[in-house]
């Protein structure tokens, strides 16, 4: 089982990259969300230049946020930078790249309509979108050659998309368990890995793992899947005084980055502990075992808080025993 990691996307993310390169991970995904973050392509492509070897991709576009042929520009540009050996694409409905838009996630149609249509310009055809016929019409020097061949993951954990994984995509992008069946199966994984006799809620946990509890809670209220978390409903009347033209911006402020006010008394070393994501080396072993014997071939590991260096080389010697 290959272990790589992810980032929330940030202005030093392609720093963040180069010391995964170091430390032997096999790719780097870059969150795709830009009411949060930064643009992920521009990223990507810095990593690509500070790198010699580490995967990079989007882990992952939402097709509603850019037209096909902006993306399979994109895609080019970077293939371009790194060769396609070291590119792979996810693609998914939308999390928080549509909910920070007030939006909810494009049907899965869509989606599997998306990356037929990306496809097929990378390889150099005509397709038809939104009623017009495209083709990239990049001549030498502006666009590698194509046929541009990339693997394309879906980022799906229900029945549906993960169909469309099988139809159109070459592998499954999923949370916060593997979905088997698949030749390439990569699981997101979050939290920090906890010195000897560290408690779960000690202040540096949870600002290095709190975001992620936050995220779980943010999934729980925004899909009605209250029991998800201890205090589901009182975590989701947390929200009730915000207005609720304005309660998206409210929730997804600081989103995987870090907790936010509303999530804070929600969120505790007993929660993390409960979540799995405050554990000491030997738990994270433990848990990474389960995970491949669930069908996961890609474990991407997501460092977050004050000191990212440090999450990525604690994560590292752990999986590594």
């Amino acid at each position: 089982m290959e272990i790589s990691c992810a980032f929330a996307t940030s202005l030093d993310s392609h720093e963040h990259a180069r010391i995964a390169e170091g430390l032997g991970y096999e790719r780097a995904w870059f969150f795709d969300s830009p009411a949060l973050y930064p643009d992920v392509w521009m990223q990507l492509c810095r990593a690509g230049e500070r790198t010699d070897r580490i995967g990079l991709g989007p882990g992952v576009v939402v097709p509603a946020l850019r037209h096909p042929m902006v993306t399979a520009a994109a895609i080019a540009t970077l293939v371009s930078l790194v060769g396609p050996e070291r590119v792979a694409v996810g693609v998914g409905s939308g999390f928080s790249g549509r909910l920070a838009l007030g939006r909810r996630p494009i049907p899965w149609s869509q989606v599997a309509d998306y990356i037929r249509v990306v496809k097929a310009l990378l390889r150099g055809e005509r397709a038809d979108w939104d009623g017009a016929v495209i083709e990239m019409l990049h001549q030498a020097g502006f666009a590698p050659s194509r046929p541009i061949e990339v693997p394309f993951l879906v980022g799906a954990q229900g029945p549906k998309g993960v169909a469309v994984a099988g139809e159109v995509g070459d592998g499954v992008f999923s949370g916060p368990v593997a979905v088997p069946g698949f030749g390439w199966s990569a699981v997101m994984t979050y939290g920090t890995v906890l010195e000897d006799g560290e408690d779960p809620g000690s202040e540096r946990a949870l600002a290095a793992a709190g975001h992620a509890a936050g995220m779980v809670g943010h999934f729980a209220v925004e899909f009605g899947q209250l029991d998800l978390v201890p205090s589901g409903r009182d975590w989701a009347a947390a929200y009730d005084a915000v207005p609720r033209e304005h309660r998206h911006l409210a929730m997804h402020e600081g989103h995987l980055v870090a907790i936010n006010s509303y999530d804070r008394p929600f969120v505790t070393g007993d929660l993390l502990e409960a979540l799995g994501m405050a554990l000491g080396p030997a738990g994270w072993r433990e848990k990474l075992a389960l995970l491949e014997q669930g069908g996961a071939t890609e474990v991407v590991y997501q460092p977050a808080g004050p000191d990212i260096p440090r999450e990525l080389e604690t994560f590292a010697a752990a999986a590594r025993g």
